[in-house]
């Protein structure tokens, strides 16, 4: 059966797309038993090295926890600062003056050009030089600010590449209607832009949350990853079993940061589609929903 999109596999492409899958399982089976017979000859799957993260609270409670905690912190500050920072960054570059416009462009263009281990750097070195925070808090507060800085910034792209990915016609049509420039961005745009906008903004918070482990690698910021590697030499060199341990706990918060944000873009299209809003900005018929429940179209 064949579609607009592709034609339908003929008896030697199924065979050969058979005969791919079966040579890539079979090299994946020899690859992880590679690595868990390497692992072994090491010695690095003895029960000694696994057994401080099942049998008692010890390592959970005065490593992990605490590490994550500040994980969590440093990822929580930084996006509650940097998103709004971001939106308004990015609505900053649209505007008409130019005296808004280019220095919200300056400011974007140049946090975004540094490495944002760079911004930590300096950061720690400008709350010690210049303020009178204390030094065991220092190493955060460079972290959410280097964070914050280079974010911030990327957002701004992703709200302005959004706004301005929207068809011409929906902010036509409520100019048309008498609303004002502020109105139309607050009122049109902004909400049918978050739909399209928020996998970019959630692949943007899950880059926070890792990048807060630049901190402990430099800036001896007591975060997830560094509390892991104080771990693993306490009790005896267990590098890959902290590791681990550690990487499960990543995958498992990005898992549900991803998750979270999966329901909620479906939660809001299906809002758009029961009030007749436009549901995405490369649609191919821009003009096939109402603005924001009035039932006509504006454009």
């Amino acid at each position: 059966m064949s579609s607009v999109l592709y034609d339908a596999q003929g008896p030697r492409a199924k065979r050969r797309n058979i005969l791919f899958t079966v040579v890539f399982v079979v090299a994946l089976a020899a690859l992880l038993w590679w690595v868990f017979s390497t692992l072994d000859d090491k010695g690095q799957l003895e029960w000694v090295l696994w057994k401080p993260f099942f049998t008692g609270t010890e390592a959970w409670s005065t490593y992990i926890w605490p590490g994550l905690e500040n994980t969590l912190k440093a990822a929580a500050l930084a996006v509650i600062i940097a998103l709004p920072l971001g939106a308004v960054l990015g609505i900053a570059r649209l505007s008409d003056h130019a005296w808004v416009r280019v220095p919200a462009a300056i400011v974007v263009e140049f946090f975004r050009s540094i490495p944002v281990l760079v911004l930590m750097i300096f950061g720690l070195a400008l709350f010690a030089e210049y303020t009178n925070v204390d030094s065991d808090d220092r190493p955060l507060y460079a972290v959410v600010t280097g964070l914050v800085l280079y974010n911030a910034s990327v957002l701004a792209e992703i709200v302005r590449s959004g706004i301005l990915a929207l068809p011409k016609g929906q902010a036509e049509g409520a100019m048309a209607i008498g609303l004002r420039k502020g109105q139309v961005m607050r009122l049109i745009l902004l909400p049918q832009a978050v739909t399209a906008m928020l996998p970019a903004i959630v692949s943007q918070l899950v880059v926070i949350l890792k990048d807060t482990a630049l901190g402990g690698a430099v800036l001896t910021f007591s975060e997830l990853l560094a509390s892991a590697n104080t771990m693993s030499a306490y009790y005896g060199a267990n590098t890959i079993a902290s590791f681990t341990v550690v990487a499960l706990i990543y995958i498992a918060l990005n898992f549900a940061l991803t998750t979270f944000a999966s329901w909620l873009e479906r939660r809001l299209r299906r809002a758009k589609k029961s009030t007749g809003a436009v549901l995405k900005a490369d649609d191919n018929q821009p003009n096939a929903g109402a603005i924001a429940g009035g039932g006509r179209d504006l454009t």
